[in-house]
């Protein structure tokens, strides 16, 4: 038996074949050597993160939200529903607050549920996959297993905004956290400083409003160069896409050479593992990283 079971919430932009389905394949990995058993949620659907802002009102909103809670309690009982996206993180996050806080809010989810034979029992804790790896497992539990050392790369933790606010991670300075920084040195690699760890990317105004998204990715990517960094490390889908993905775009605009690689803590420490350069997902970058593969295929 793993040692440790989780419910896991894929969401949407981590499920296989999706935007981020790189981002499952590392994670996957990174859990197999951690012996975390990655138990997902049967028929779990979309979390609503943006989209359930957007004039559904807010029963409808928490009760899809709640409705994976549900799932959750009724097939994985006492296990935790863990997220890997930052936006379904806070969603989940929010909509658990939402009902503890309010009887009657959690009286209409219940009855929405109950059409579906379903019941909101507020047994389960919502998490984030790296609180699972800092409190659970422990840094000293994350390095056990490195065999292949990050020596001679440089990284820019990038947290962002999402997983950082409103709950962020249990010990964690808002403006300044050190968790991805410490995982790339227990990896072997080096955590350089960074003065854009917790800006946002912009989100999805990369597609409303391109101008103000773009300044802030340039930003980002700037920062990163300018402190030495060889790549960027987060724990954003999000945030992955919108920095990894634009920087071409703002290439063209502004006569920029960016050309800044873009991962996620998961693929880092599945290559430090032993992971190859596909079991950490590297095949599903846009901007390579070449010296990550050039490690993960000694």
């Amino acid at each position: 038996m793993a040692k440790k079971n989780i419910a896991f919430y894929p969401g949407c932009s981590s499920q296989r074949k999706s935007s981020a389905a790189n981002y499952l394949v590392s994670v996957q990995s990174m859990c197999d050597k951690l012996d975390i058993a990655m138990n997902e949620i049967p028929d779990w659907n979309c979390c609503g993160a943006s989209i359930g802002y957007a004039e559904g009102g807010e029963l409808p909103r928490v009760a899809i939200t709640a409705r994976n809670f549900a799932l959750a309690e009724k097939h994985l009982p006492g296990q935790d529903v863990v997220s890997t996206c930052a936006a379904c993180w806070l969603a989940n996050r929010e909509t658990q607050e939402r009902l503890e806080a309010s009887p009657h809010l959690r009286a209409e989810t219940n009855e929405a549920l109950g059409a579906a034979g379903l019941s909101y029992q507020g047994n389960t804790k919502a998490r984030h996959m790296v609180e699972v790896l800092i409190e659970d497992i422990g840094y000293e539990g994350l390095k056990a297993p490195v065999v292949k050392s990050l020596e001679g790369i440089k990284f820019a933790g990038y947290v962002g905004c999402q997983t950082n606010r409103p709950f962020g991670i249990a010990g964690e300075s808002f403006e300044n956290p050190q968790y991805l920084d410490k995982m790339v040195e227990l990896a072997g690699g080096e955590a350089v400083p960074y003065d854009q760890k917790v800006t946002c990317c912009g989100g999805a105004l990369a597609f409303s409003e391109p101008e103000k998204s773009q300044k802030q990715i340039r930003d980002i990517v700037e920062s990163a160069y300018d402190h030495g960094a060889d790549m960027i490390v987060t724990p954003c889908p999000l945030c992955q896409a919108n920095v990894e993905v634009y920087q071409s775009e703002i290439n063209k605009k502004q006569g920029t050479q960016f050309n800044m690689p873009v991962l996620y803590y998961s693929q880092l420490l599945t290559v430090a593992y032993g992971g190859t350069a596909a079991e950490a997902g590297l095949d599903g970058q846009i901007i390579r990283a070449s010296r990550l593969e050039e490690i993960a295929g000694k």
